[in-house]
């Protein structure tokens, strides 16, 4: 099984920027693989924020990150990123890494999970 580990949380000001990282612990078949990123924030369910097909071709955004957040990866070094602008409160959560044979399948039912890292935007 694969093995997910997020990195890059913390405590950021509105309007401020973050980096997460999302690395991979199996090499060779990460590159076969959708990769998503979820948040959870206190007292709310888990909810999907962004997906990217296998190859990078392809993105996916919920609504309310759409033009603030940018999902990229490198397969060579098998990690995903998520590029954070904007930030705002509300995007405070934990953020989880996920993965899926496709955008779809990643952004309804992954198939792996990370533990997870916090972020926090301060108003």
């Amino acid at each position: 099984q694969v093995q997910l580990v997020e990195s890059g949380g913390g405590l950021v000001q509105a309007g401020g920027s973050l980096r997460l990282s999302c690395a991979a612990s199996r090499r060779g078949t990460f590159g076969t693989y959708a990769m998503g990123w979820f948040r959870q924030a206190p007292g709310k369910e888990r909810e999907f924020v962004a997906g990217i097909s296998a190859s990078g071709g392809s993105t996916y955004y919920a609504d309310s990150v759409k033009g603030r957040f940018t999902i990229s990866r490198d397969n060579a070094k098998n990690t995903v990123y998520l590029q954070m602008n904007s930030l705002k409160p509300e995007d405070t959560a934990v953020y989880y890494c996920a993965l899926g044979r496709t955008i779809f399948q990643v952004s309804t039912t992954p198939s792996n999970w990370g533990q997870g890292t916090q972020v926090t935007v301060s108003s």
